[in-house]
């Protein structure tokens, strides 16, 4: 359907989101499973003699030919969308058409057509994932031994390593792509079992010796399992299990952006998002580099997390076999969290591609605070030479207060000069011992090795995956 600019549209029918996460939840999309469901139901029903198979040729000519506005008509005077594209579907197949949605209600048609889009979705992000941590891997092996200054509480902290800070966002990146592959893999859908999911009119008019047979042909045929037990409907909760993976993943995301945004604060100066030559960042202030990519991220991420909620309402409210109350946010919720979830990943992977490393910004930060960070190194000294760990943490503390002084009014940082002149740390250690903890270079742990490990992992895995393509 053409977009129709004088009216409201989505911004995901052309701001977010790839072509192939739109079109996968399209109404055309939706349709073409509806019917190729339409046609399975009729082979298999044709292979337990209901009727002639020839009538299936004239039906698989006519399936993907969707005439929406035909439909659409149809469905103004019916008011129910699957019924109006059964009787669009019927008109065009004069001779076959009466053979369609024998012994179904129309959620054996769409909470089947639900799941496999579902898991075709998954299949587009995991995809989109893969890509991701293949970044990820790429960057940590590039900066795991750069030292970079940690922040707790937005404070300066101790050093860490920019590959070590990558990699805590990649370890989550990773344990996604596990859940959101498992989720995939066990997707199921509704089966074919009618009304209120007891499978009675199938019973009708197969028998009840070849019910079981009839279904497990038609899971076959389509390529999903079912859910031996259900109503109407497919458990609402599967629905909720998929949103909350998704908006886990939004929460990784969303950090990942918040951390840049920071980052690339002036203030900090360390990271930043890409920014193009002709990009504008303000309307008002020509000098702005405003970081609307990390921001956008945050933005839709803090949406997706609301929506699984709704679907959490939707499992719960379900009442006995079943109530529509369901219906009409399920036409947003599902594909909005799939579409926000896949611009997401677009706009991580792009940042990732292009962000600005400033070397300079992270030396200076570490300068200036650099005395700060050594004080722990100090203190371990100091006990490995047999002081009180508490007096001395206090010591080292008096002194800290005392240089944050100096450099808050824009001087060098006194702090070790302080410690060189304390006769109560002399004791312990003498001025040279006590400049070389001044040191941090070299002050940052397992951080390297342990983000090189996080790398290796991901390589590994995106090596055993099917879908992942360098």
């Amino acid at each position: 359907m053409t977009p129709n600019y004088t009216l409201y549209q989505s911004p995901f029918s052309w701001r977010y989101a790839s072509t192939e996460m739109r079109t996968l939840w399209s109404e055309e999309y939706k349709r073409k499973l509806w019917r190729k469901i339409w046609v399975v139901l009729a082979r298999v029903q044709s292979e337990f003699g209901l009727f002639s198979s020839q009538v299936l040729k004239e039906l698989e000519e006519k399936q993907n030919e969707i005439d929406l506005e035909r439909s659409l008509e149809i469905e103004k005077t019916i008011h129910h969308d699957l019924m109006a594209e059964l009787q669009c579907f019927s008109e065009q197949c004069p001779n076959a058409g009466g053979y369609l949605h024998i012994g179904a209600t129309s959620m054996d048609i769409e909470d089947n057509a639900e799941a496999i889009r579902l898991r075709e979705a998954l299949e587009i992000l995991v995809k989109k994932l893969d890509d991701l941590l293949g970044l990820t891997a790429q960057k940590i092996r590039l900066y795991s031994e750069i030292p970079s200054l940690a922040f707790t509480h937005l404070q300066p902290a101790e050093p860490t390593t920019l590959g070590y800070r990558i990699a805590g966002f990649a370890q989550e990146l990773l344990i996604h792509s596990q859940k959101m592959r498992d989720l995939k893999k066990n997707l199921r859908g509704k089966g074919f079992k009618g009304a209120v999911g007891t499978a009675a009119s199938y019973v009708e008019i197969l028998g009840p010796d070849h019910f079981d047979e009839f279904e497990k042909k038609m899971g076959e045929a389509l390529q999903l399992s079912f859910f031996p037990v259900s109503t109407q409907t497919y458990p609402r909760i599967q629905d909720y299990q998929v949103l909350v993976t998704l908006a886990g993943l939004g929460a990784t995301l969303y950090k990942f952006a918040f951390d840049l945004r920071l980052l690339q604060s002036p203030l900090y100066g360390e990271w930043s998002e890409p920014f193009s030559v002709k990009q504008v960042g303000s309307s008002a202030m020509p000098f702005k580099r405003n970081p609307i990519q990390a921001e956008k991220i945050d933005s839709l991420a803090r949406l997706l997390a609301s929506l699984p909620q709704v679907a959490w309402e939707n499992a719960a409210h379900s009442l006995l076999e079943r109530t529509l109350d369901d219906s009409a946010n399920r036409r947003t919720i599902l594909p909005e969290a799939f579409l926000i979830a896949d611009e997401l990943l677009l706009t991580a992977i792009r940042i990732l591609k292009g962000i600005k490393i400033n070397t300079n910004s992270i030396e200076r930060n570490l300068q200036v605070y650099a005395p700060f960070s050594a004080s722990e190194r100090l203190l371990m000294r100091l006990v490995q030479k047999g002081a009180n760990r508490q007096e001395m943490h206090e010591v080292i503390r008096e002194h800290s207060m005392q240089a944050w002084l100096e450099v808050t009014a824009g001087k060098p940082n006194p702090l070790f000069t302080l410690l060189q002149s304390d006769e109560r740390i002399k004791i312990f250690l003498n001025a040279e011992e006590i400049s070389e903890c001044q040191n941090i270079q070299s002050y940052t742990g397992i951080a390297a090795r342990r983000a090189q490990q996080i790398a290796e992992d991901i390589e590994k895995y995106l090596q055993a995956s099917e879908t992942y393509s360098p």
